[in-house]
């Protein structure tokens, strides 16, 4: 009977967004973009469009979302909302960065990316446009790969700081203590195999089409990059995803080494209480600032 009202839950409210969508205007981008994508199909093979495709989505993604962090540290006014404000990024991290990210994106990830296409074949996922799924249901799916990939990583990144193999693996990715936008993917060869599986779960549950696959790659990249940025800043559209975890919960992680092992959302560190620590820094902040307002 529970699993019968929860069908019919969704069931009504898949229902209910697509009569308002019914509703809005035609994007006048869809065109243009579908144009693209039969052009896309037409010229190129399956085995090149997974493969090439799916690196330049990830490459592409990757480094024009670190651009605006990138920029901030050059920009004085935006100081005020970096996080540690006492750790200033330099040159020497950032270079150091990119060449490992270089390594890891290369002789690591591509490798596994050359796999997409007989993914793809093996559950015999569409590429044609007229499959492709609406853009509510894209959403639903990127959201529902983001709590699977968060409950992957919440377990296996808590196990990553167990004291015994901490050293050997993690422990690369916390070189940078204050992190910033480009370091999201700065890591052990393992931990990119091992935290990185739990991206591909969600496609395995919910794919349908090979858009979900890029454009789940890019809420993925724009959600790590943000958390590592280093930067708080205001009207970020993400704080309106519920229980997102944000810039300041993950730079937490990185200053204080325990706690917050989430990817995304916060409520695995609060069920097992390892945002306990991140708490109390927080009202010790507030009694901080309250201070400081009563001595002006």
């Amino acid at each position: 009977m529970a699993t019968n009202d929860s069908v019919n839950i969704l069931n009504s409210a898949y229902l209910a967004v697509e009569y308002i969508d019914s509703f809005l205007p035609d994007n006048p981008l869809q065109q243009p973009f579908k144009n693209a994508w039969n052009y896309m199909l037409d010229n190129y093979t399956k085995f090149q469009i997974a493969t090439w495709g799916s690196l330049i989505v990830h490459e592409a993604s990757y480094f024009l979302l670190c651009i605006p962090g990138f920029v901030f540290q050059f920009i004085p006014y935006m100081q005020k909302y970096k996080i540690q404000q006492d750790k200033p990024e330099t040159w020497e991290k950032q270079w150091k960065c990119f060449k490992t990210l270089l390594f890891n994106h290369f002789f690591i990830q591509l490798p596994l990316i050359c796999g997409t296409y007989y993914f793809t074949e093996y559950f015999n996922i569409p590429y044609e446009w007229e499959q492709m799924p609406r853009w509510y249901v894209l959403l639903a799916q990127c959201f529902g790969c983001a709590v699977i990939e968060d409950a992957w990583h919440y377990f296996l990144h808590r196990l990553l700081h167990h004291k015994r193999i901490y050293k050997y693996i993690h422990k690369v990715h916390h070189e940078f203590v204050s992190p910033f936008g480009m370091q999201a993917e700065y890591a052990h060869p393992l931990e990119t195999l091992i935290l990185g599986t739990g991206f591909f779960i969600g496609i395995v549950v919910f794919c349908n089409h090979v858009i979900l696959l890029w454009a789940w790659v890019i809420c993925r990249l724009m959600e790590t990059i943000d958390v590592h940025s280093g930067y708080d800043v205001p009207l970020n559209p993400l704080h309106l995803v519920p229980f997102y975890a944000g810039a300041r919960f993950h730079d937490f992680h990185h200053m204080n080494f325990i706690g917050n092992y989430a990817s995304t959302f916060t409520w695995w560190d609060r069920i097992f209480g390892t945002d306990s620590q991140f708490i109390a820094y927080k009202e010790k902040e507030k009694k901080q600032q309250l201070m400081t307002k009563k001595a002006n």
